[in-house]
């Protein structure tokens, strides 16, 4: 459980790293999401519950997408989101994903639903 929870942290800590994202609790304090430009890019939930800590990202990449599904009790997002790439990762899980590996995911994720100059100034952090 502490191995999960240092996940979560790090990776909470990574996407709100990433350019104006921010942290908002619109269902209450137990259910944490980071936003830009006011779209969610990743379901943080919280780490004080009884259950081990996981994450949502929406991963449009094929590649991602299926191996996000790959992980150990990974599952397509509840609501419809799954049908739109959202994919739900427990990170409790043995055999789960690395927090680089989940940071990757979030970052792609943020790719996704990010303006074009949110992209160009987080490519400028990291030159090729």
């Amino acid at each position: 459980m502490k191995a999960a929870v240092r996940k979560w942290e790090t990776v909470r800590a990574f996407a709100l790293g990433l350019p104006e994202a921010v942290e908002e609790h619109p269902w209450g304090p137990e259910d944490g999401v980071v936003k830009v430009n006011k779209k969610i890019f990743v379901f943080l939930g919280n780490a004080d519950g009884p259950e081990p800590p996981g994450l949502s990202v929406k991963l449009k990449d094929e590649a991602l997408h299926g191996h996000a599904l790959a992980a150990p009790g990974a599952a397509p997002t509840g609501y419809g989101l799954g049908r739109a790439g959202w994919v739900s990762v427990p990170l409790g899980e043995r055999g789960a994903p690395t927090a680089e590996v989940l940071c990757e995911w979030v970052e792609e994720s943020y790719r996704t639903v990010a303006l074009k100059r949110h992209v160009k100034e987080l490519d400028a952090r990291h030159p090729s």
